[in-house]
């Protein structure tokens, strides 16, 4: 394993400006600079001297010739020297500026240095951890990452981006509740104990995504216990019971979009979602479920959640075409996602366009072959097809859409480089 990315365990510290600082200095072999960052924490102030030490001697422009001519009898304008520059020292210190100040300044710091500023002394240190700077923070693709999310969590962090990362089992230790608002865990390594740790202490959470994690019924209680949830992506996820999840449908009563597909579901979980969802989602993802999807299930769902505007059934091997007059009652349907749904042949879906006037994305995966697609795109003209291979549906980072920082259009403010 690379020195740079050895266990938090081995390092010799365990905080997150120890994890960053050790991380950025094997990476960077910055070793001469850490000498003073190393002792910082001792003083109050800002150690002006060991800075001055370690910062760059200024440069004067160097004269070409002492005289209007030189030897070549070239004419050269010089002009005479001026005072001397006063040195640093005698100039305005850092301690002179506002707490207000220099918050400012750190707002625009990465943060791997604002990591390695907060050793500097005790005043920067207690700046560098203020909450505001650490309002949403990225931790993408970290490994042992349990000892920096301990600290980013008590940091009163609001938007957490750390999908797949490497968390090991771990206990958060705050008391009271997070400031949590927006998170996105998808894909990563965490016990369910830990991820449970975090949720029981969130109440104000609006954007969660944890796609393909092992959960449990009490990290689906801690779910419900966010009534302001609008955004929930539980795609591929497994370890709840369905009556924890009809308990959480019912009290998360503000959920707009909701991607539930390819769990470990029977027809009980289905049921759940059908009779429990709020009735004024837009956007569902209940694909994935072949035979546990039946045609009575959705006509349970059409009635219940009239407004839905994005509709993903795909690989429900039971739905034939017979569901399409039961899908007209969706009369503000504006993508519907059929994939690999065997039983619903090619001359159903030219009925589509009469039957949804306002349908404009239709994926088809799978039913249509390559030969006759272009005949369907000629019946059905101001229907896209086929354009969409992956569903977006309560995604923090579509397949469309911006990457690299970003979770449901919000860029993160601080972010780790590997």
């Amino acid at each position: 394993m690379p020195k740079h990315s050895m266990p938090l365990q081995d390092l010799p510290s365990g905080t997150l400006q120890g994890y960053m600082l050790s991380q950025s200095n094997e990476m960077n072999k910055r070793k001469s600079s850490d000498v003073f960052l190393s002792e910082g924490l001792d003083m109050e102030c800002t150690p002006t001297e060991s800075i001055m030490q370690f910062s760059p001697h200024h440069k004067y422009q160097r004269l070409l010739s002492m005289r209007k001519e030189n030897d070549c009898n070239q004419f050269v304008l010089n002009k005479r020297s001026r005072r001397k520059k006063e040195s640093t020292s005698s100039g305005i210190s850092w301690d002179h500026l506002p707490d207000e100040l220099l918050l400012r300044i750190l707002f625009y710091v990465p943060l791997q240095d604002l990591c390695r500023m907060s050793s500097v002394c005790k005043r920067w240190h207690r700046l560098a951890l203020d909450e505001s700077l650490w309002h949403s923070v990225d931790l993408e693709g970290l490994t042992h990452v349990g000892p920096a999310l301990q600290q980013v969590l008590k940091n009163g962090v609001h938007m957490l981006r750390c999908p797949r990362s490497f968390v090991e089992d771990f206990h958060f230790s705050g008391s009271g509740p997070l400031q949590m608002v927006l998170m996105d865990l998808s894909s990563s390594i965490i016990p369910p104990s830990s991820l449970e740790s975090i949720l029981s202490h969130c109440r104000l959470l609006e954007f969660l995504s944890l796609e393909a994690l092992q959960l449990s019924d009490n990290i689906i209680s801690s779910l419900s216990m966010n009534p302001n949830l609008l955004q929930l992506n539980l795609s591929g996820c497994s370890g709840f019971s369905a009556p924890a999840l009809a308990h959480m449908l019912k009290s998360c009563s503000r959920i707009e979009q909701l991607n539930i597909s390819w769990c470990e579901f029977d027809n009980d979980h289905v049921k759940s979602v059908v009779n429990n969802l709020n009735p004024a989602v837009t956007h569902l993802n209940l694909s994935g479920y072949r035979e546990g999807l039946t045609l009575e299930d959705v006509k349970v769902l059409v009635t219940r959640c009239p407004n839905i505007q994005a509709l993903d059934l795909s690989d429900s091997t039971l739905l034939m075409a017979d569901s399409f007059p039961v899908l007209r009652q969706l009369k503000g349907l504006l993508h519907l996602s059929l994939s690999r749904c065997y039983h619903i042949h090619l001359a159903a879906l030219t009925d589509l366009g009469s039957m949804f006037p306002l349908l404009s994305l239709l994926d088809v995966f799978g039913i249509v072959k390559d030969g006759h697609l272009s005949s369907l795109k000629k019946e059905l003209p101001r229907i896209s097809i086929n354009s969409r291979p992956f569903s977006s549906i309560a995604r923090p980072s579509p397949s469309s859409g911006l990457t690299g920082g970003f979770m449901w259009n919000r860029k993160c403010q601080l972010r780790f480089k590997l």
